[in-house]
């Protein structure tokens, strides 16, 4: 059983990174095994992020500069921002990591002057919905690319 995750850890540094890195790219391609795993398939909707869709790309290392995790933004619709890419490695998860790099992605949405942040996430994907309602995101009805999308949750939390 893991605890929540809700404290980050003191020894974590969130810093900017560019989107196709390679610390970046692992990290990514490791979500991607996972969200195949649960799905069978890709089932992502919609245009894939690319680093010239992405405002901002954050990496959360340790302090021997491993890569713990990951989130992005994208602007969308009216200035909102949407969340992509926010990912934790498993041996990573319930050490405040996932906490920290939301931190992190709200102080840039209002950096960019957004009024909310929305994401998109899978029915399937239990742990992470629990994770944004606990830390204030309210479900809304699926919006942009993910109108129809029945595998798909949508969330926002004004900023």
């Amino acid at each position: 059983m893991t605890t929540p995750d809700t404290t980050p850890t003191d020894d974590l540094s969130i810093e900017v990174e560019h989107f196709d890195s390679p610390d970046a790219q692992r990290l990514r391609a490791a979500q991607r095994l996972e969200i195949d795993r649960a799905y069978g398939q890709d089932t992502e909707p919609g245009e894939k992020p690319t680093a010239d869709s992405i405002a901002v790309f954050f990496l959360a290392r340790d302090a021997d500069g491993t890569p713990l995790g990951c989130g992005g933004l994208r602007i969308v619709q009216d200035g909102i921002t949407e969340i992509k890419r926010m990912y934790v490695r498993p041996e990573s998860r319930g050490a405040g990591v996932s906490t920290a790099i939301l931190r992190r992605l709200e102080e840039a949405a209002l950096d960019l002057g957004s009024p909310a942040l929305v994401l998109e996430t899978g029915t399937e994907q239990k742990p992470a919905i629990g994770f944004y309602e606990r830390e204030g995101f309210s479900r809304i009805a699926n919006f942009g690319p993910y109108v129809g999308a029945e595998l798909s949750v949508c969330y926002s939390k004004v900023l």
